[in-house]
C-alpha cells in the first residue's frame, strides 16, 4: 500500500504541470465603468481624496502618466492632474469579486483565489481530456461575457511564470509561456519583475550588477547566497522558471460565532442592544486576530419556548467594529418580535477572507487602522472586557454560556 501511494505521487509530480493565472484588469476602475460608462477612455483613479490617501487602482489612461497603484494620491495628482478621482463602492467590489468566483469555482477543477481580484487554476493532468488552453480560454470568455469585467490570463508551467506573463497579457488578452522557455521568457526582464522583490532587494542586485532577470541565471549562486543570504539562491533558482509553489484548493474560511444564553429571559431593548454591540465587538477582535474581513454578518434569536430565528446579510468585507455592529444591530431589529423576551442572543461572521485587504486602500483608513491596532493591543494584555464601548460598557449578568 505505502509503495502504490509512493508511486501515485511520483506520477503526479512528474506530470507536466499546468497553471494558469487570471487578473481582472484594472478591477476597481473596471466595476466603476459598469455603473458609469461616462468613465470609459477617462483616466480615472480609485483611491482616496485628492489631497490624502494612496492610489488603489488607476485606468491606463492614467497610468499613462507615471501614476501607478500605492502612489500617495498628492503625487498621482501632480502627475495627472485631470484625473477622474473616485472615492470607490467597496460593497460593489465585493460582489462583483463573489460573481466571477462562482464562475470559476463552477467549471474550475482546482482553483485558488489569490486576492480579491486575481485566481490561479491548476489543470495539471486535465490535457487528457481537452485542450487546457482552449479551456481557459473559454473560461475567460464566459467571465466577461456574464459580468462585463475585462480579464486577463497567462498559461504556463508553474504560479510564478503564470504570474508574471500575465502582466503581458494585459490589457485583456491572454498569453501563454510554451513548457520549456520559461527560462528564455523571463531572460530579459528587470529582475523587479519578480514577485517577492521589493526596493531593497532591487537594489541590493543592481549593486552587484545584476539588472535583469538574464543576469540573475547567469550569477553563480554561491555568490548570491553569500551577497544576499539563502534568499539568493531561491532567486536564482526562481529566475530559470523553476517554482514549486501548489495552488490551494480554495474554499469559504470558517466563521466566528459567539452566544450568550440568559440567566434570566429578557425583553429589555437597551440591554439586547448592548449585547449584540458585546458580542460583535467579541468577535471582530477575533477576526482582527486571524487577519481576515468578513464578509457576511448573521444575527440569531432564540425565545424561551425555544423558537429559534435567524438572519444573514452579505456586507462589503471589513473587520471594523463598528461597521460589524451598525449590520449586527439592524439585523436584530429586523429578526426581533417586539416585547418577546429573549432567551439567547448570537452573532456570527462569515465569509471569512485575508484576500479583500486591498479594498480598503481607496479609503484614508491608516489612522482608524492604527486606533483598532492600539486597542487591540489593550485587549491582548489587559483582556478583551478591558476596554469595550460605552453601551456594551453598561451593566450586564454573567452569561451561562457564550
Amino acid at each position: 500500500m505505502c509503495f502504490q501511494q509512493m508511486e501515485i505521487n511520483f506520477v503526479f509530480l512528474s506530470q507536466q504541470r499546468i497553471i494558469a493565472h487570471f487578473d481582472l484588469d484594472t478591477f476597481f476602475v473596471s466595476v466603476e465603468r459598469l455603473s458609469d460608462p461616462s468613465l470609459i477612455g477617462q483616466p480615472v483613479i480609485v483611491g482616496g481624496t485628492k489631497e490624502r490617501g494612496v492610489v488603489s487602482t488607476c485606468s491606463y489612461e492614467t497610468r499613462a502618466f507615471g501614476v501607478h497603484s500605492g502612489m500617495p494620491m498628492a503625487q498621482a495628482m501632480k502627475l495627472c492632474p485631470h484625473a477622474i478621482v473616485m472615492q470607490g463602492t467597496r460593497g460593489d467590489y465585493s460582489r462583483y469579486s463573489r460573481w466571477v468566483t462562482d464562475i470559476v469555482a463552477a467549471k474550475a477543477p482546482l482553483f485558488e483565489k489569490a486576492s480579491i481580484d486575481e485566481f490561479y487554476i491548476d489543470l495539471t493532468g486535465m490535457d487528457r481530456f481537452f485542450d487546457p488552453f482552449q479551456w481557459t480560454i473559454d473560461l475567460r470568455q464566459a467571465i466577461i461575457d456574464q459580468t462585463q469585467l475585462p480579464i486577463s490570463f497567462a498559461m504556463a508551467s508553474n504560479k510564478l511564470v503564470a504570474k508574471i506573463a500575465t502582466d503581458f497579457a494585459k490589457p485583456n488578452n491572454y498569453i501563454l509561456v510554451e513548457f520549456g522557455k520559461e527560462k528564455e521568457f523571463l531572460a530579459p526582464l528587470r529582475v523587479n519583475k519578480m514577485p517577492g522583490i521589493g526596493e531593497k532587494a532591487f537594489h541590493a542586485l543592481l549593486d552587484i550588477g545584476i539588472e535583469t532577470i538574464g543576469e540573475l541565471q547567469e550569477a553563480n549562486p554561491a555568490m548570491l547566497e553569500q551577497q544576499l543570504g539563502k534568499h539568493g539562491r531561491d532567486l536564482w533558482q526562481r529566475a530559470h522558471g523553476i517554482s514549486y509553489g501548489a495552488v490551494h484548493s480554495y474554499h469559504e474560511s470558517k466563521s466566528i460565532s459567539s452566544e450568550h444564553t440568559f440567566h434570566e429571559n429578557s425583553n429589555d431593548i437597551s440591554f439586547l442592544e448592548t449585547e449584540i454591540v458585546r458580542l460583535t465587538e467579541k468577535i471582530a477582535h477575533e477576526l482582527r486576530q486571524e487577519n481576515k474581513m468578513a464578509g457576511c454578518v448573521s444575527v440569531k434569536i432564540r425565545y424561551p419556548s425555544f423558537e429559534t430565528q435567524q438572519r444573514q446579510a452579505s456586507v462589503p468585507y471589513t473587520f471594523y467594529d463598528d461597521e460589524l455592529i451598525h449590520n449586527a444591530k439592524q439585523l436584530f431589529h429586523q429578526l426581533y418580535k417586539k416585547g418577546q423576551p429573549v432567551r439567547l442572543l448570537g452573532v456570527r461572521l462569515s465569509e471569512l477572507t485575508d484576500e479583500a485587504a486591498q479594498t480598503n486602500l481607496f479609503q484614508d483608513v491608516q489612522k482608524k487602522n492604527d486606533l483598532y491596532k492600539a486597542i487591540d493591543e489593550v485587549k491582548d494584555r489587559f483582556g478583551k472586557a478591558f476596554l469595550t464601548k460605552g453601551r456594551s460598557a453598561k451593566k450586564r449578568e454573567n452569561p451561562s454560556n457564550g
